[in-house]
């Protein structure tokens, strides 16, 4: 058997070498392959040349026809959403027809009504908003279609025939633009709501009504003029309207803003709210407001111009307190939203400004007017009554809007502070320049001045107006000195100036006095006068204010010595002629009837003296008014003159026929009855006016107890 060997490296050349061969058939075989796609290829670059060579002209018009449906498109688009907005007012325009039938209906509940009023300004406030939306919407739609119609034209993508339809229909709508839309806002049914809307505003504001205090119950006059009372209190502040009835004026505000109709809407409001505020002051029937000029006032009767002032400071707190805060409340509720909140101040001053005018000048009036000493309590009720309203006042009326009211409302201040003052300086000159103007009384009673001056510093100096007339005093001295100046306390202040009228009256005194002719009447009068003023002086705030030893001391003291120098003129003559050589009856033994003679002629002379004095008395001649100082004055001339006349008829009663006489109980009777005193019991015994006086028996003076005060 024959062995072959093969070495293993040499089948791996075979097998290389084959797979060799295999892969460079492949290879030919993939050349081959190539070869043909080539020519395929070729083939088909050839047809694709050919086939885009043919469809160019397709792919140009594909290309216009998509631009032309973009411009269609864009100006189809605004056009569509236009006509849903045409739709949308037409359809709104039916509901607010509907809307408004329903509000014309009589005989609907007011709250029902007012809620279809609700409606009726929501729909008016879509259809503005539909109108604007066409109207803002119309310009530009108007403006694709015009490009539109010019890419048509100008790439011939239509007939002639359709591009002349196209433009007509263009200029159809322009036309309509200019004509149609503005008619549609100013002109048309939205015209019409409005004006509804502005009929509705004022009909409701004239409704909203003020209830005032008047006595015990809150009148409230509606439109027709019936009356509701409504129990209340004057400073309780009564909201003008419901709830609802704010919140459709709020709402019909602020639609009347949106269609540029505030100035009409502030020009309703304004007037509407003045005559209603005007109205409701005008039912406390201010005529007195009617005359106003110092002239006016200087002609009316002091009663009418009392009665005028008490009542414009009545008026003028409930206007503020009441009517001007309600109406303030209503101002900001209406209009808080509208322009960021800026006008609606502006509304509260124009309602307010003209009423306050009116009231301004007669305050003003009345302290430009005369300066008669009775006007000065007015003028402080005034002044006090601007005092307790000012924070509030400035409240109400704050802001620029009502700066220029508050200072009106200052200047009233100021001229009512200077008025004061010089009503009370100018009292003070009358009464010192009153020398000739007026005789002493007569009689040598009280002088009416003195009368009608120490009651009137005595209404000064009560807690009514003590406090009003030293803060006016102190503010005065402010201006002149300066506000860095230390004035003086109230207190002092009030009492310099009350002193330096006393001052003034007691040199008038003084200068009336001295007219006297008569050597008793000064002294009578001088005691009365001096007298009333220390009686109605003491026990009170004036007297308080001037002190307790001022009085004493300058009018006490004086009416003491006055009513001795009256004892000692009047009844110390007569006295005399008894107490002049009262010898003991012994030493006239030898010359009975010689002293008989002499006892008899003092006799007559002390009666027809006597009888003089009483017959003075009796006409008024010497009048004594006050009834504490005549009842003193009794007794110490009782006692002055009736132990006198008994001693001298006990020492000649030998000599003289007593019963020729009056008794010494006629004597005392009649001077009893010539000073109107009464057999009566009760009445108690008060200390004497001068201890001096009683002549021999001073010294038998009754108990002293208070004096009461004489009433003017």
């Amino acid at each position: 058997m024959e062995w072959k060997y093969e070495d293993p490296e040499i089948n791996n050349l075979k097998i290389s070498c084959s797979n060799l061969k295999t892969l460079l058939q492949t290879s030919v075989n993939m050349q081959i392959s190539l070869a043909k796609m080539d020519t395929s290829f070729d083939l088909l670059q050839e047809t694709l040349s050919a086939t885009s060579k043919s469809i160019a002209p397709l792919q140009t018009h594909a290309m216009t026809a998509k631009a032309l449906e973009t411009r269609i498109n864009r100006a189809m688009s605004p056009a569509l959403t236009l006509l849903k907005s045409f739709k949308l007012a037409e359809s709104l325009q039916h509901k607010l027809l509907s809307i408004g039938s329903k509000l014309s209906m009589k005989h609907i509940d007011p709250e029902k009504r007012l809620h279809k009023l609700i409606k009726y300004v929501d729909c008016v406030d879509q259809l503005n908003s539909a109108i604007d939306s066409v109207c803002q919407e119309c310009e530009p739609t108007i403006q694709k279609l015009q490009e539109t119609v010019e890419f048509l034209s100008r790439t011939k993508a239509t007939d002639q025939f359709r591009i002349q339809r196209l433009r007509e229909t263009l200029v159809t709508l322009k036309a309509l633009y200019e004509t149609e839309i503005e008619a549609m806002r100013y002109e048309g049914l939205l015209d019409e709501a409005l004006l509804t809307l502005q009929d509705e505003y004022e009909n409701i504001l004239l409704q909203l009504n003020h209830a005032l205090f008047l006595g015990h119950e809150v009148v409230n006059k509606d439109v027709e003029g019936s009356d509701q009372a409504i129990t209340g209190r004057d400073d309780v502040i009564h909201d003008l309207g419901s709830e609802l009835e704010v919140q459709v004026l709020r709402r019909i505000s602020e639609t009347l803003t949106r269609t540029d109709c505030l100035d009409i809407c502030i020009d309703i409001y304004v007037k509407a709210r003045y005559r209603r505020a005007a109205k409701a002051l005008m039912r406390l029937n201010p005529d007195y407001l009617r005359r106003y000029t110092p002239e006016e006032i200087n002609e009316m009767e002091w009663v009418t111009l009392e009665t005028s002032i008490t009542l414009w400071i009545q008026h003028f707190q409930l206007a503020v307190k009441t009517v001007f805060v309600s109406e303030k409340k209503l101002c900001n509720q209406v209009f808080l939203e509208i322009m960021d909140g800026l006008i609606w101040a502006e509304c509260f001053v124009k309602i307010t400004d003209k009423i306050m005018a009116v009231f301004f000048r007669f305050g003003e009036g009345v302290a430009r007017s005369s300066k008669e000493p009775q006007k000065l309590f007015k003028l402080l009720d005034m002044f006090e009554s601007l005092e307790k309203l000012e924070v509030e006042f400035s409240e109400i009326f704050d802001g620029d809007a009502g700066s220029d009211i508050c200072s009106r409302f200052r200047e009233l201040q100021k001229l009512l502070v200077h008025a004061s003052t010089k009503v009370f300086w100018e009292f003070g000159l009358q009464i010192e320049g009153n020398h000739d103007g007026f005789p002493p009384p007569q009689d040598g009673s009280v002088p009416k001045l003195v009368r009608y001056a120490v009651n009137y510093l005595k209404y000064l100096s009560a807690d009514q107006y003590q406090t009003s007339m030293a803060k006016v005093l102190r503010i005065e001295q402010m201006w002149k000195a300066g506000f860095l100046s230390k004035p003086d306390s109230d207190e002092n202040l009030l009492q310099d100036a009350i002193s330096n009228v006393m001052e003034a009256l007691e040199r008038n005194i003084e200068f009336k006095k001295s007219r006297y002719k008569d050597r008793v009447l000064p002294h009578v009068f001088s005691m009365n006068t001096y007298w009333y003023i220390y009686m109605r002086s003491r026990n009170s705030e004036l007297g308080n204010i001037l002190g307790e030893q001022l009085l004493k001391k300058k009018y006490k003291t004086v009416a003491e010595e006055s009513a001795y120098m009256y004892q000692r003129q009047a009844w110390g003559p007569i006295i005399k002629l008894l107490e002049n050589e009262a010898e003991p009856k012994k030493a006239y033994n030898s010359k009975k009837e010689v002293v008989s003679v002499l006892a008899r002629g003092k006799m007559e002379a002390f009666m027809k003296g006597f009888e003089d004095n009483l017959q003075k008395h009796r006409s008024g001649y010497y009048n004594i008014p006050d009834e504490d100082l005549k009842e003193q004055l009794r007794e110490a001339t009782v006692n002055l003159v009736v132990p006198v006349y008994v001693e001298y008829l006990e020492t000649y009663s030998l000599v003289l026929k007593v019963r020729s006489f009056p008794s010494p109980d006629t004597v005392q009777a009649m001077l009893m009855q010539v000073f109107n005193a009464k057999e009566n019991p009760n009445i108690t015994r008060r200390r004497h006016l001068i201890d001096q006086l009683g002549g021999r028996n001073s010294g038998s003076a009754y108990g002293s107890s208070e004096i009461k005060e004489f009433e003017r």
